[in-house]
């Protein structure tokens, strides 16, 4: 192993020794801590990504997979209670082969399946039966595979075909559906819901297909669509005008100082209505037209006479005998047009818009184009009977000042909060940064003591023998006021009281190098000299 390496290790390893108890639980601490955060994001990362194998199992079906699992030896979860199991992605397609293999799941809807266990011995009503129940599975699947249906039902009234009645009524379904947990569907959702249901089948339309959630709400009404009642279409309309007009008058005089209402009045009838109109056209050529002329000519003979008591005719003049007579016949175009419109439940008979300007931010407007605007904002009909009110008046500042107080001392105390925070943060971060960097400071004051005493107790005798000294210490005076009142010329004015000095090996040591220097300065000097040198790090 390399040099430096050695060192390095050989440090490490001292410093570890040198370690104090409570270093030593908070580094043991640390390393555990570091070894537990690998492992985890470890097991984190091989984790294998899990997919839904089947949803909506009873749990008959669910054992049954789970037994099946368990013999693969693949892993799975549990979801919904049990009604759905996750597994790995990659055992995905192979388990759900397996289990449709063997028949899983059993409870099943079927769809199309349904027809090929139907024998050839089948009644029609049967095969009228199995067809029926194959489109409903079929749908529902279809329909589950929406995101957030948990489980979907469809149930289909398909009306009998018959030669032996003039209308045929049209067919109908209703759509049964479970959403998961703290989901509602979208009104996107239900218009795919009820285009799909409708689109799968013949005849049906969009107005025939009726939702209901697992709440009981009901999401699409037949004869009506997937809009809603007249109230909820109603209470959207209301919605929908209001804020327009809303987001006019804040932008002409401002925020918060004007508030719209909007009521209107739904028709909650629906109705067919035909109607034929007929009209002549210009300048049209006759479809077809027939001319009859009849003529008589002759001589003599009398004309018709009166008549009388006794029968007879009576003479009353006498004709020539000539007649003329003519008819003519001609059929004309005629322009037939014939309209056939349902009307549904939902339209609008009369609304009425009312309006509240401040006085304080209206002073400078004119009320007449506030009017028209709204007016035209809001689609006003005069005809049918709408109404729009602008009234100016002074706005009650109280609710919003107290509301605004509020607003401003929640961000105060959360500002306060975020600081305090930030601040306790600090300190922590700070106690653990000045903590480290005193241990640092007193660990390296302490290992270059040890280094240094090391130093000088080591390499003293080296460096007597190398000057050729001998390794004899110095005599030391043991009192240093006694040394001091000998090197004075004269004679002390007070006498020091003598301090007991017991000198410790590294003094002795100090004191042989200072002998050692006085005496030969120029070969200590390139000894000491020579020694840093070989000191030095590589």
């Amino acid at each position: 192993m390399p040099r430096q390496v050695t060192s390095v290790f050989k440090r490490f390893g001292n410093a570890i020794r040198e370690f104090t108890i409570a270093q030593r639980t908070v580094a043991i601490i640390g390393v555990a801590v570091l070894v537990l955060g690998i492992a985890a994001l470890s097991m984190w990362v091989t984790k294998p990504s899990y997919t839904p194998l089947f949803s909506g199992l009873s749990g008959e079906d669910a054992n049954s997979i789970v037994e099946q699992l368990r013999t693969d030896g693949v892993k799975y979860e549990l979801a919904d209670g049990g009604a759905t199991i996750l597994v790995p992605e990659a055992n995905v397609y192979d388990e759900r082969i397996k289990a449709a293999s063997t028949g899983l799941p059993t409870s099943s809807t079927g769809g199309y399946s349904l027809l090929d266990t139907m024998g050839v011995t089948s009644s029609e009503f049967q095969q009228s039966v199995t067809y029926k129940r194959a489109l409903e599975g079929e749908l529902a699947k279809t329909i589950g595979a929406l995101d957030g249906v948990k489980m979907a039902s469809v149930q289909l009234a398909i009306p009998k075909e018959s030669v032996f009645v003039s209308e045929q009524n049209d067919p109908t379904a209703s759509v049964f559906v479970e959403t998961q947990n703290g989901v509602t569907l979208s009104n996107d959702q239900v218009q795919a819901i009820v285009h799909l249901t409708s689109a799968s089948i013949d005849g049906m339309t969009a107005a025939d297909v009726a939702v209901v959630d697992s709440t009981g709400a009901v999401l699409s009404a037949v004869g009506v669509g997937a809009t809603g009642g007249a109230d909820q279409q109603a209470s959207d309309y209301e919605t929908r005008v209001r804020t327009a007009v809303q987001a006019m008058l804040d932008k002409v005089v401002g925020a918060g100082n004007a508030t719209v209402v909007v009521a209107a009045d739904m028709s909650y009838e629906s109705a067919e209505r035909v109607e034929e109109s007929f009209t002549s056209p210009t300048d049209a050529l006759a479809l077809n037209e027939s001319v009859d002329t009849e003529t008589y000519s002759g001589t003599g003979g009398s004309a018709a006479g009166v008549l009388g008591s006794d029968t007879a005719a009576v003479a009353d003049g006498a004709t020539d005998g000539t007649f003329s007579s003519e008819s003519t016949t001609r059929n004309n175009a005629v322009n037939k047009v014939t309209e056939s419109r349902t009307i549904p439940a939902g339209a609008i008979t009369r609304q009425t818009v009312s309006v509240a300007v401040d006085s304080d931010a209206a002073a400078t407007l004119n009320v007449a184009d506030i009017t028209s605007l709204v007016t035209s904002a809001a689609g006003i009909d005069a005809i049918r009977g709408d109404a729009v009110t602008v009234e100016v008046m002074a706005f009650d500042t109280t609710g919003a000042a107290a509301a605004a107080a509020a607003l401003t001392a929640a961000a105060d105390a959360a500002a306060a909060e975020q600081f305090a925070e930030i601040l306790r943060v600090s300190v922590i971060t700070a106690g653990i940064v000045i903590t480290l960097v005193i241990s640092l400071i007193l660990y390296a004051r302490r290992s270059r003591r040890q280094s240094r005493e090391s130093v000088e107790i080591g390499d003293l005798t080296e460096m007597q023998n190398a000057l050729g000294a001998p390794n004899v210490p110095l005599a030391v005076t043991p009192s240093a006021a006694s040394l001091f009142l000998d090197n004075l010329n004269d004679t002390p004015t007070r006498i020091i009281p003598t301090i007991a000095f017991v000198p410790t090996d590294t003094d002795l040591r100090r004191a042989e190098i200072d002998s050692l220097a006085k005496s030969d300065p120029r070969s200590t000097a390139e000894f000491l000299r020579g020694f840093m040198d070989d000191r030095q790090r590589v």
